[in-house]
């Protein structure tokens, strides 16, 4: 059973908390979160995975269809549910991601993807992440970049995430935790993309807030614009990392 013919199971609730896969006004965020598993689905590819924070469980399904063996990880039990009955070549399990119920050196890549920022001890996490890979084994990792999610801001805007982190940040808490940064990327705007910012007044983004803020029905143009964006309309680029939307690093057990 994939995302494409697993049409009976019940949806999980667009919380805010998460995204999810099928809803056209939470499509831009969907996109821009797949797009990172998509880049980086080669480094998966015979491996034995962790996804940790595996969420709706999307990514690792797509994860599966490359990886040798996929373990799924999740705290919230509701989440665990949905992914056993709607991707069961993913491996589920419940637990709590700053004492991984793993063996020491028994996976090849962590993943973890739009995760950290939610965690109330990231340096724990990334030790546990250091601890169950095996020699020469990657984390490959992304989340908001603070610098631009949060503009301006001590505390950050989504209530949901306990500390955003810029690149400089990032690679601290990595290397404190024993990990060597292979490398440091992020996700922009495509020229589509730009040209929408341009279109809604400046910002893409804003647009969409504003609307959802407004608890009112979104004008069927923007609603239109945003059910139509796809992971082409992203870019993956080490360039202008403090203007990125999100990074994504690839951190290495040596």
């Amino acid at each position: 059973m994939t995302t494409e013919n697993a049409g009976a199971v019940e949806p999980l609730p667009l919380t805010g908390e998460r995204t999810v896969p099928g809803i056209a006004e939470e499509n831009y965020w969907f996109r821009r979160h797949e797009i990172v598993y998509a880049r980086l689905l080669d480094r998966c590819a015979g491996k034995t995975v962790l996804e940790a924070g595996s969420g709706e469980g999307y990514g690792a399904d797509m994860i599966a269809g490359a990886a040798t063996k996929v373990i799924g990880l999740d705290y919230d039990a509701s989440a665990v549910a949905h992914v056993r009955a709607r991707y069961p070549r993913v491996e589920m399990i419940q637990g709590n991601l700053a004492a991984l119920p793993l063996d020491d050196a028994s996976v090849d890549v962590v993943v973890n993807f739009q995760v950290i920022e939610h965690l109330w001890d990231q340096g724990q996490f990334l030790r546990e992440c250091l601890r169950v890979l095996r020699p020469g084994g990657e984390l490959l990792i992304s989340t908001p970049n603070r610098i631009t999610f949060s503009p301006g801001r001590d505390t950050p805007l989504n209530p949901f995430h306990t500390r955003e982190l810029n690149a400089d940040e990032l690679t601290e808490l990595l290397v404190d935790a024993g990990f060597e940064v292979a490398l440091m990327t992020g996700v922009h705007h495509g020229a589509t993309l730009k040209a929408l910012d341009a279109k809604h007044g400046g910002s893409f983004i804003d647009a969409q807030i504003e609307r959802a803020l407004a608890g009112e029905p979104w004008p069927a143009e923007l609603t239109a614009d945003v059910a139509a964006v796809s992971i082409d309309d992203f870019d993956l680029i080490t360039e202008d990392i403090d203007a990125s939307l999100d990074l994504v690093a690839i951190a290495v057990k040596r």
